[in-house]
């Protein structure tokens, strides 16, 4: 398959419809950014105490609910383990938005400045800059430690960086952010969790949503466009990409920091039904979209099933 130049984009569909105008969707996103953008350290109150008895994430997102172990801990211990995992998931956020700042640079470093396309990625990468901050705020107003992903996928994160197309960067984008979105979507207006925590990830929610829209949008035009061996590539690199998130999704050092044995805590972690409906869910709007324009094919199809992302 030959790469399709944008002069020939004009009618060009895929199985979602018509492909819409680059700039266009980019000035509409530009738009609601102007509209719609947040400073974490005025919208949010840093000082107030947080609140006796309530969670730091919903009971039921945590990995363990609903396991023997989850029945053998005390309320407290639970709410503990919730803050934690939040914590674990906030520094997940972290290293995933670092990877899309270098990633989306990238994307734009030979495309026209004053095109809306690059003005919006560069408002992206200052909402993310905010966001990684606020995430780091977060963690450490809760007392809890930072937790990094482990140096293997340190050193795969780098690998990705330097090697991904550009359908196979906003698949990751994607992948990072729809599950997360979800079970935030879930957090910010439930009211038996934290007000900092519920404002955190209302924030991030608003912000992200025209995030996943350019992702979205991008990704559809670069499977069209794309030569065959990229998208095939890409095929492969976001089923491997699938298979790391979901491992790093729970941090093994969070049971030890609430008194649990990590091994025990991890074997029920992964035989638990619940948990594994919890993940599929997160990621069902996703690969449905994946699947719709052309991605979850062949091997790479049989990698996000065995992530566990993919029923």
């Amino acid at each position: 398959m030959t790469t399709v130049t944008e002069d020939a984009l004009d009618g060009l569909r895929d199985a979602l419809g018509r492909l819409k105008d680059r700039e266009q969707v980019a000035e509409r996103l530009l738009d609601s950014s102007a509209k719609h953008s947040f400073d974490p350290d005025k919208e949010l109150d840093w000082e107030a105490p947080f609140e006796e008895g309530k969670w730091f994430w919903p009971p039921e997102l945590v990995s363990l609910y609903d396991t023997p172990l989850w029945r053998r801990m005390s309320e407290e211990q639970r709410i503990a383990l919730s803050q934690h995992e939040a914590a674990a998931l906030a520094s997940l956020g972290i290293w995933f938005e670092i990877i899309l700042m270098q990633l989306l640079v990238r994307h734009i470093y030979d495309k026209a400045a004053t095109s809306a396309h690059v003005r919006y990625a560069l408002t992206e990468i200052e909402d993310e800059c905010r966001h990684s901050k606020m995430f780091a705020r977060l963690i450490t107003r809760g007392g809890t430690p930072y937790y990094p992903v482990s140096r293997a996928h340190q050193n795969l994160g780098r690998l990705f960086k330097t090697i991904s197309t550009t359908p196979g960067s906003f698949t990751a984008t994607l992948l990072g952010e729809e599950i997360l979105d979800w079970m935030q979507r879930l957090t910010f207006p439930d009211e038996r969790v934290q007000t900092l925590v519920r404002g955190v990830t209302r924030i991030h929610v608003v912000e992200e949503a025209r995030h996943v829209r350019y992702a979205r949008e991008e990704l559809r035009r670069q499977m069209v466009t794309a030569p065959r061996w990229s998208q095939e590539f890409t095929r492969l690199t976001s089923g491997e990409f699938a298979r790391v998130f979901s491992v790093a999704f729970v941090n093994p050092e969070v049971y030890t920091n609430v008194g649990l044995d990590k091994r025990e805590a991890l074997a029920q972690v992964k035989a638990s039904g619940h948990r594994r409906e919890v993940m599929q869910t997160g990621a069902k709007r996703l690969t449905d979209f994946l699947d719709d324009i052309g991605v979850l094919r062949g091997a790479g199809r049989r990698l996000w099933k065995s992530s566990g992302l993919l029923a």
